[in-house]
């Protein structure tokens, strides 16, 4: 897959403070990356410099091979965005401020209008007035200015402000839609992580100015390399006794050690050995341990008749991973 947006040891300081240190990140063409981090660690700083609006105190931003900040028109020409809210015209219908838009931009003919009216879902709407318009119509008529001129790169800060479940929903089918079959890359910054979730297939954490984690979206699930598993059995009676100098006794321990930076000591220890009922057992644990828990139980006469893989959400690794979304 060739590689759309390329950012290496991007810094920022402003003064004397250091906003960001040593930012990489890169989107292929057809990711969906969702770019996280608690309030203030970043996310919109980095967007400004990957778009050159703000400048780059040290390191690069490529965007299709070329670098922001010695060739921009060339970089920046096939990049689409939204900052924060579209700046549409209220009193104008929504095909008026697509046409305005065409204007600005070379081979934006008529049929490319329709084809992103089409795109964005918005042809029984397009002649009414935006005033008109719900958030979530307006969100995706801003999208479609930002695609008019074919971009492969699509970014997006915090697009899901104000959206109601179904504004949403639309807006995570689109985004879908165009990284499927327009092959576009996507970078989106959001609060949202259950709907992130939802729909893209790599995460960038970003805490305090530095980027503290950037994978797959199952590889960002896992924690310390760690699933929860769940285990149904005939009874849990006993289960913590016979598990207490089993595999999972240094599990406890690296987890005491956590504790010290989270102050939820009890939080931490339903996460490592949780009684859900009197037959199902969730585990804080690696694939690799899961046998020797499983023969343990089996050697204290305790029937196993499930073990699965629990999916972490994204939100809860996100929590674990940045010590409870704090921020210095």
């Amino acid at each position: 897959m060739e590689k759309v947006l390329e950012c290496k040891n991007l810094n920022k300081k402003i003064g004397k403070k250091d906003i960001l240190k040593n930012v990489s990140l890169e989107v292929q063409e057809g990711d969906i990356l969702g770019f996280i981090g608690p309030n203030g660690a970043g996310k919109t700083t980095t967007i400004k410099l990957i778009l050159g609006l703000q400048k780059i105190t040290s390191g690069e931003v490529k965007i299709n091979g070329y670098d922001i900040k010695k060739d921009f028109e060339k970089a920046i020409e096939k990049v689409g965005t939204i900052v924060e809210n579209p700046d549409l015209y209220m009193y104008m219908s929504g095909l008026e401020n697509l046409k305005i838009i065409a204007r600005l931009y070379r081979n934006v003919d008529q049929k490319r209008v329709e084809e992103v009216i089409k795109l964005v879902g918005l042809e029984n709407r397009i002649k009414d007035k935006v005033s008109k318009y719900s958030l979530g119509m307006r969100q995706r008529l801003g999208i479609a200015q930002a695609i008019l001129h074919k971009p492969n790169l699509l970014i997006l800060d915090e697009p899901t402000n104000g959206l109601d479940p179904e504004g949403i929903k639309q807006l995570r089918d689109l985004l879908t839609k165009l990284a499927r079959e327009e092959k576009m890359a996507i970078l989106i910054s959001s609060h949202n992580l259950a709907e992130l979730e939802s729909f893209c297939n790599k995460v960038s954490i970003i805490q305090n100015g530095e980027i503290i984690e950037t994978s797959t979206l199952e590889e960002a699930k896992r924690v310390d390399g760690k699933m929860i598993y769940e285990i149904e059995l005939d009874s849990t009676a006993g289960v913590e006794n016979i598990l207490d100098n089993s595999a999972l006794e240094h599990i406890k321990e690296d987890s005491l050690q956590q504790k010290q930076g989270t102050g939820d000591i009890s939080k931490q220890e339903s996460k490592n050995i949780e009684i859900i009922d009197s037959n199902i057992l969730k585990i804080y644990a690696s694939k690799e341990e899961i046998p020797e828990i499983v023969a343990k139980l089996v050697n204290r006469n305790k029937k196993i008749y499930k073990v699965c893989e629990d999916l972490t959400s994204l939100e809860d690794a996100f929590l674990k991973k940045t010590g409870g979304n704090v921020i210095d």
